[in-house]
């Protein structure tokens, strides 16, 4: 019996390339665009446009083209709850968030899964390069792509044994040249279109912006002080910062200065010199694993603290069932409060949490 597969579609060239390849290895392919948010959730004014048309458009017409149905679901509702408040409140504290990570922890490999197994489904598809492996003891695993230069297991460290059994990453095993000669052969419509980099729902990097817009409220000013608490200047609100920014901070000193710290409770933010970014440890929280259900003892691995980080040596123990206390063989800069760190052995992810 024929597998019933649903594609998430964005739009662009690599979902769309897999929807073909998915069709062409004798799925049965339905195609589908997640409708995220509305003006209203971003803060904006009726007259503007806050979802392209375009990519909706550029999905239908491939659909349409390759032969097989294809929707637009509305996900607002779980978008706004699972991924825009957690990034406002995230940054609200002081911290970084990933707001990719949440969107396929909860929207697409949460709520996208639900609605596919309750239309009858036998699995759903993306264009993430990360490849899944079935273990010989029936373990589903998590591995980097083949392209080193696309890889996104990072932003998948999330997946639970569930999502991972229902979920096809058709292009796991090639590079970004390949997907585009493929989509190039077939005469896609959107062969050539080029890869978006932002987060979706602030597009400009404007994050401090977006948020006043998105929440209605302003944030203070507050202090700029140093690490023993001599006051430098003023920011002008803790949602405009990150730990290990140097930009755009408009304090005169003789020397590069850099957020060391965001301390929201007290609304100031501490700034020092590069050299008072470095640490050796970090603890984390809201922790995930796929190779395995826990980590008995400390345990040698890799460890990524950001989505393009270089993964570095670290000593990694789960000193609690949700919490991982990660020791780094030699100190890494700017470990960031909100941002996820992710462990690998060798190319497979071991799992991950949220830096605290």
């Amino acid at each position: 019996m024929t597998k019933k597969v649903m594609a998430a579609m964005s739009g662009g060239v690599d979902s769309s390339v897999t929807a073909l390849l998915l069709k062409n290895m004798g799925y049965d392919v339905t195609g589908v665009t997640l409708k995220l948010y509305t003006n209203d959730d971003l803060g904006l004014e009726k007259g503007s446009t806050c979802c392209s048309l375009d990519d909706v458009e550029d999905a239908r017409s491939v659909a349409l083209a390759l032969g097989f149905p294809y929707y637009v679901l509305n996900f607002t509702e779980n978008f706004k709850e699972q991924v825009i408040d957690r990034f406002v409140d995230a940054y609200s504290r002081g911290e970084t968030p990933n707001p990719c990570i949440d969107c396929n922890r909860y929207v697409k490999f949460g709520k996208l899964i639900s609605r596919a197994e309750l239309l009858g489904f036998d699995y759903v598809a993306t264009g993430h390069y990360s490849i899944i492996e079935k273990s010989p003891s029936g373990r589903f695993l998590l591995k980097k792509s083949v392209d080193p230069t696309k890889d996104q297991s990072y932003v998948l460290y999330s997946l639970t044994q569930k999502q991972l059994s229902y979920t096809l990453f058709p292009l796991g095993g090639m590079t970004k040249a390949q997907v585009r000669e493929i989509a190039l052969e077939n005469n896609l419509t959107n062969a050539k279109k080029r890869d978006s980099f932002d987060i979706c729902f602030a597009p400009d990097g404007d994050y401090g912006t977006f948020i006043e817009r998105a929440t209605g409220k302003t944030f203070p000013e507050g202090d700029f002080i140093t690490s023993d608490g001599k006051v430098l200047g003023r920011h002008r609100g803790i949602t405009r910062y990150t730990t290990g920014q140097r930009r755009g901070l408009g304090v005169p000193a003789e020397t590069r200065l850099f957020v060391t710290k965001i301390d929201a409770a007290e609304n100031k933010i501490v700034l020092g010199k590069e050299d008072e970014l470095y640490t050796k440890s970090l603890t984390a929280t809201d922790i995930n694993l796929i190779a395995y259900d826990k980590i008995n003892a400390p345990t040698q691995l890799k460890a990524k603290i950001r989505y393009r980080h270089t993964e570095q040596d670290a000593t990694v123990e789960q000193i609690a069932d949700n919490k991982l206390h990660i020791e780094f063989d030699k100190p890494q800069k700017a470990v960031t409060k909100g941002q996820a760190v992710v462990l690998y052995d060798g190319d497979y992810v071991i799992g991950g949490g949220t830096i605290i």
